[in-house]
């Protein structure tokens, strides 16, 4: 699908944050020479705990801010890997909480709003996160609303997630480009309704093949 059949009739594109628009990897990047040569698995079990720690409380029907998730990850990795001085934790943290956006994220956020696009983000990082690395990337002059699963007290990809953008934009689901470089929030996207697009940046193999994207792009550079 051209980008232009893409955005034909889209009325909002809402992008998942972490490894969407910022850079999970970037924290442990900045301080890889202190972290050592443990630096991709630290960073890798990092993000991996962090998510399954999502989704196993959204199964029990528990819900806690994503930032204490992100600790906890931080905390069973460097549990992982005692190799690395677990002095570096609060550096670890701090970085996290102002990590970078991709290069071209502001001009692809620039142009959607050019068209008379909405933009916003919907992110699993609770309020003060998303506000946080919002501010830090210097993205706000780029987006309408900055939304959180704190609305509904349960992570992606349960249903009520994805429903806080519909209620908070009032747009059908139809019309809302959901943009993710997570495959399992493609596929709760497609589920709910939205119109899914993949930004696949590692070239990634397909999964969840019930549930596809609308289109597959390599960079937000892809949608227009």
């Amino acid at each position: 699908m051209s980008g232009e059949d893409l955005l034909a009739g889209v009325q909002a594109a809402v992008f998942d944050a972490y490894g969407t628009l910022f850079d999970v990897n970037a924290a442990v990047a900045r301080h890889a020479d202190a972290v050592g040569p443990d630096a991709a698995a630290l960073s890798e079990v990092w993000r991996t705990k962090q998510l399954e720690y999502s989704w196993t409380l959204s199964l029990m029907g528990r819900y806690r801010p994503f930032w204490d998730l992100t600790e906890q990850a931080l905390d069973y990795a460097l549990a992982r890997h005692p190799a690395v001085d677990r002095a570096l934790r609060d550096r670890l943290l701090d970085a996290y909480r102002d990590l970078d956006a991709y290069p071209e994220v502001p001009g692809a956020l620039a142009r959607l709003r050019a068209r008379g696009i909405r933009t916003a983000i919907l992110t699993n990082g609770n309020r003060a996160m998303v506000e946080r690395a919002v501010a830090s990337a210097g993205l706000a002059d780029h987006l309408d609303a900055a939304l959180s699963v704190d609305a509904a007290e349960v992570f992606k990809t349960h249903p009520r997630a994805y429903r806080i953008a519909l209620d908070r934009l009032g747009v059908p689901a139809e019309a809302v480009l959901f943009c993710s470089s997570n495959r399992w929030d493609i596929a709760g996207a497609r589920a709910f309704g939205l119109r899914p697009v993949w930004v696949n940046r590692k070239g990634l193999p397909d999964e969840y093949p019930d549930l596809p994207p609308a289109a597959v792009i390599a960079s937000l550079d892809d949608l227009i």
